[in-house]
């Protein structure tokens, strides 16, 4: 569907996750497209996010393994790590996941430009690399989020983030993480099991803001058992080289030395100077595009998908915002993207499983609920003699027993919210897991097997 009068049809500005997932589907549509990446194919998630760390927390948890080994009656002697060896290892492995993403726009017929490229106005795009200007019928921002570094710290410089922590010459024997989100908590635990010695700091109470209650506890109470120094409630006031590191001076007025700061304290739109303003485009909170359930912005032609919209900002999130959006410009299809009920995890140890509300903002919707728990030792404990809890949790409706929320922290946690999060598309009530066999042993039978409620609100009272 070659469409006169522009270079292309479609003109995508990165190649990540959502970027490549668009130009793919519009291609098969019979779009003529461009793609421009200033970095590497693949993005962020393939990159320098979810592959390479889910690969780190793979590394990480052999560390328990060969611990938990001894109750088994395992003999396991002199293991070590080699951090060189698992670096060099993960850039084998992103590179080869690269090459695929590459492979695979240009089957498509999807052109490749890599260079930076800036919106000149409602059709027109310019690349950094030549100065060539191009037109497109529709232009598309998927160019994701990068670290915040709005941190109040004098030498704040001197932190590291996300994006340079996977490629250290060296494992730091002494690691500061500031933040308490999911990026931090993953590191923190992480990095703790690989050797190092972790200090996460944080503004809030306690880890994981918007998670689940049990959820932060439970967390909270695994991350100070495998080691991990907690500071909530301070931030460093500045950072500065010191003979054998890097001095950190506290709000409490302590200091402390480290030989890497990890900063940790968020994600924000990469929007800066992408020439938005060109097309009368106006950015939201924290600088992202607003648009409508299609990626619509306000100017019909440029669209954008994925954390540039800072909505719900995960890999397959931004993936289906990128399919959708293409079949409905170049595939005349109306359906829109449904972003209830989207399954996450944190890839800690114990990891976390989640889909729908907790307990806390379901309270704030409806007046009665019934809360379902379980805690207890997983069956691998027994014998390895670790001190862990899992826990699993239902948040149920009173009246019509729709389940609203399911929360897991341990083992697999990640796949349980995943197959759940079919059931409660579903619709599916307390009644519907109450009637599905368990399959023993397993920790998921607790799901199917929790009869009476932990807690109950009525008008929204406990009782």
């Amino acid at each position: 569907m070659r469409v006169t009068g522009f270079d292309v049809d479609f003109f995508v500005i990165g190649a990540g996750s959502g970027g490549t997932r668009a130009a793919r589907i519009a291609a098969s549509h019979g779009a003529r497209v461009m793609v421009a990446e200033e970095f590497r194919i693949g993005g962020t998630c393939v990159i320098r996010g979810c592959v390479p760390k889910k690969l780190y927390v793979y590394a990480s948890r052999f560390a328990d393994d060969f611990e938990d080994a001894a109750g088994f009656g395992w003999h396991v002697e002199g293991a070590s790590f080699d951090w060189p060896k698992l670096v060099a290892a993960k850039e084998q492995e992103i590179s080869r996941l690269s090459g695929i993403y590459r492979a695979n726009l240009l089957k498509a017929g999807v052109e490749i430009i890599e260079s930076r490229a800036t919106i000149l106005g409602p059709h027109e795009v310019q690349l950094a690399q030549d100065g060539r200007k191009i037109s497109a019928r529709h232009i598309l921002v998927a160019t994701g989020a990068a670290p915040d570094f709005g941190l109040d710290c004098t030498g704040h410089e001197l932190a590291i983030t996300s994006n340079e922590i996977f490629d250290l010459p060296q494992l730091p024997a002494r690691l500061l993480i500031i933040g308490g989100g999911y990026i931090a908590v993953e590191f923190a635990s992480l990095m703790a099991r690989l050797g190092s010695k972790v200090t996460l700091v944080f503004r809030a109470d306690a880890v994981l803001r918007g998670f689940d209650d049990d959820l932060r506890v439970g967390l909270t109470e695994a991350m100070l058992a495998a080691g991990i120094e907690l500071r909530a409630g301070r931030l460093p006031q500045s950072l500065q080289r010191t003979g054998g590191g890097i001095g950190a001076n506290f709000s409490d007025g302590s200091m402390a030395e480290f030989d890497q700061v990890l900063l940790a304290t968020g994600r924000r739109p990469q929007t800066h100077g992408l020439g938005l303003e060109t097309c009368g485009i106006s950015l939201g909170r924290n600088g992202r595009i607003p648009v409508d359930a299609h990626g619509a912005t306000s100017c019909p032609s440029v669209h954008a998908v994925g954390d540039v919209t800072d909505r719900i900002n995960l890999t397959p999130v931004a993936i289906r915002e990128g399919h959708v959006l293409a079949d409905h410009l170049f595939g005349a299809s109306s359906i829109a993207v449904d972003h209830h009920l989207v399954p996450s995890a944190v890839f800690t140890t114990p990891e976390i499983g989640t889909v729908g509300l907790g307990e806390a903002a379901a309270r704030a919707m409806h007046p009665d609920l019934d809360i379902y728990v379980a805690a207890f030792r997983p069956m691998r404990a027994t014998l390895s003699g670790r001190a862990e809890k899992t826990v699993l949790k239902l948040v149920v409706v009173a009246q019509s027993q729709l389940v609203l929320g399911l929360h897991v922290l341990g083992a697999d946690a990640g796949e349980m919210a995943q197959l759940v999060a079919i059931a409660m598309k579903m619709r599916a009530t307390k009644a519907d897991f109450d009637a599905t066999m368990a399959l023993h042993p397993t920790a998921a039978e607790e799901l199917v097997t929790m009869r009476q409620p932990t807690r109950r609100y009525r008008q929204s009272q406990l009782v």
